[in-house]
């Protein structure tokens, strides 16, 4: 896999989402593909698992949206691709997707990072210990101080 590689492969992944139908998929995916739409998703596992995941998921294949993306990394079979998707109805978000690819330049393993504007993220502040899951309480920590 080269930068040039995967960038087709995101234009294949967008044209075929644009596509009636997902017969597209297995010339993007491995048969026994994972998909995951966040890094702790459980993931869509096979091109049957993974169809089902894209036609729950998409307005149908004339959703208005543009994409945009760029290369971040390759190493060896592992690829990072960084996007912006832009809706008709004024939805944005950023998503990073890492992507280990077969010796057949299929997709075998998808995880994405999507990321919304306003999205709540975690921000590390060492002195008040240990980052916790949304909603846990770190009071009793900050207690002790």
């Amino acid at each position: 896999m080269d930068a040039q590689r995967l960038s087709a492969w995101v234009d294949g992944y967008e044209r075929a989402w644009r596509s009636p139908g997902t017969e597209a998929l297995s010339e993007l995916f491995e048969e026994g593909a994972s998909y995951r739409m966040s890094p702790y998703a459980e993931p869509a596992r096979g091109l049957e698992e993974i169809g089902r995941l894209w036609e729950r998921e998409r307005d149908g294949h004339d959703e208005e949206f543009e994409i945009s993306h760029e290369v971040v990394a390759v190493d060896g079979r592992t690829g990072v691709v960084r996007l912006t998707v832009e809706y008709a109805t004024g939805a944005r978000y950023r998503d990073l997707w890492v992507l280990r690819f077969g010796q057949d330049g299929r997709c075998a393993d998808f995880e994405e990072w999507p990321f919304w504007p306003g999205q709540q993220i975690a921000v590390a502040h060492p002195a008040d210990g240990p980052i916790s899951p949304p909603g846990a309480d770190n009071s009793a920590h900050r207690d002790q101080e």
